[in-house]
């Protein structure tokens, strides 16, 4: 998905109408402001955006068919008949507005993963809103910051691993790195039934398979992995020129999958963490989990046809696969990578800013244990709590919060904060891998914006079976 930098239209403002109505799940019920649960009185979250937005979009979320490669189709889900959906292109400080119109025979909403919206915004079914009933429409505005790589998609059961989802780019007014030209890499995975949960007769259309690979977790019957909505016998081709500095923009957009990610005869060099700019490092491979997102930089000085890979590292799918074509090339096929020697590590990332709020001790922690539910059920737990029938996390407007995970699973856990960015490490971010087998991860963030915020973890099939609690805003 190439793009140039260029001035955006400007449309006239499409009237958010209707105020959020929240749903009555367990651990979340009542309306803002009010006194939950627990005695305490919610706070009210922050006013959307009222002025008139600088971009407006339409969303049409509806059923059709996808081609991923010449001799594949399949019916899916699509955001304007397109899979992925629309790249939606801003610049920082804009005020974006999208129509989302539900053509499907379901209840839908979008998310727009990473940034931090106002709460009404967040799109999370019956903590933020009411799902977009079919036929209906709704109005999404928010002022797009801070820049990064982000992505939007449906947050309503398995609707993700139907296809709902797209990138949205939020430029920089002024880049810490350079370059003259720049791709966006969407890495899914390939579900051509309908998603299932393995306690509602399988996983996929086929039933439950996939592989369990190295980290043992069931998956769906994946029959691909994807870049750019191609599966590899059909490779999206980047086109350089000898001497560029070449942008890529990683989305790991899959439902179930972590990606280990090389490119053939380059060096990458990560300049960005979940959009958040970090200290340039040089690396030659590196893994993300769903929901992670990763910008690199390489130098085209080596001419040739590359191949840019991604393997599942918890599945035996063929890797997915794009290929990275000189101007000059002679036609040949694409070289493939080298095995990985030089790895990124979350400890090589160092933020170019730090977080506010988050010096010193913590406020409030939480001690979280993530682990598979007792019994046969196919269920995931946060402190042996199933969503939604889980106790919220109380934080007070201002605090300094701290979450330690321990992770008690085989299996990795994406873990993703709606509504903030956290620092861990030395890095901030919005989603970390807690790895499996007694696997420790601590985040610490500012309570800076008042709502009712998903906590869960990526996994798609994880969430839907209950990895997940509500941090809650009180007083």
């Amino acid at each position: 998905m190439p793009r140039n930098q260029r001035p955006l239209s400007r449309r006239s403002l499409l009237q958010l109408t209707g105020a959020t109505t929240l749903g009555a799940l367990a651990g979340c019920a009542g309306q803002l402001p009010g006194t939950d649960g627990g005695g305490d009185r919610e706070v009210t979250p922050r006013s959307t955006v009222s002025v008139e937005p600088d971009t407006s979009v339409s969303l049409t979320a509806a059923s059709g068919t996808i081609r991923p490669a010449p001799e594949t189709s399949t019916t899916n889900w699509m955001y304007e008949g397109q899979f992925p959906g629309p790249e939606l292109r801003v610049q920082e400080g804009d005020v974006l507005s999208v129509d989302l119109t539900n053509d499907l025979r379901a209840e839908t909403t979008i998310h727009w993963h990473g940034v931090p919206v106002a709460n009404p915004m967040d799109g999370v079914p019956n903590v933020t809103q009411d799902p977009v009933a079919s036929g209906d429409t709704f109005t999404y505005t928010f002022r797009a910051e801070p820049a990064g790589t982000y992505f939007y998609h449906s947050h309503v059961g398995l609707q993700l691993d139907r296809g709902l989802l797209g990138p949205l780019i939020v430029e920089e007014r002024d880049p810490h790195v350079e370059y003259d030209r720049e791709y966006v890499v969407v890495i899914d995975d390939y579900l051509p039934g309908e998603p299932k949960l393995p306690s509602d007769g399988g996983m996929g259309g086929g039933g439950m398979g996939g592989g369990g690979g190295m980290m043992g977790d069931v998956r769906p019957s994946y029959e691909g992995l994807l870049i750019n909505g191609r599966l590899p016998e059909d490779p999206p081709r980047f086109e350089v020129a000898e001497g560029e500095r070449v942008r890529l923009r990683f989305v790991n957009a899959a439902s179930a999958t972590v990606f280990g990610v090389r490119i053939a005869g380059h060096e990458m060099t990560v300049t960005h963490a979940d959009g958040r700019p970090v200290e340039p490092v040089d690396v030659d491979s590196f893994v993300f989990g769903a929901g992670e997102r990763y910008d690199v930089v390489i130098e085209a000085t080596n001419p040739g046809t590359w191949a840019l890979q991604a393997d599942a590292l918890d599945g035996n799918e063929p890797p997915a696969r794009a290929v990275v074509e000189y101007e000059s090339a002679d036609g040949e096929g694409p070289q493939r990578p080298s095995s990985a020697s030089n790895r990124l590590q979350y400890g090589d990332l160092q933020a170019i800013s730090s977080l506010d709020g988050v010096s010193g001790e913590p406020d409030r922690t939480f001690d979280l244990t993530l682990s598979r539910g007792r019994g046969q059920s196919y269920t995931w737990t946060i402190d042996g709590q199933a969503y939604p029938d889980a106790d919220p996390l109380r934080i007070r407007p201002g605090e300094h919060v701290r979450i330690r995970m321990t992770n008690q699973s085989p299996v990795v856990h994406p873990m993703h904060l709606h509504g903030h960015f956290f620092q861990v490490g030395d890095a901030i971010r919005d989603t970390v891998i807690v790895p499996g087998r007694r696997g420790q991860v601590t985040i610490d963030f500012h309570a800076d914006n008042p709502g009712r915020w998903l906590f869960h973890c990526h996994n798609l099939y994880h969430l839907d079976a209950g990895m997940a609690r509500v941090v809650r805003y009180v007083e």
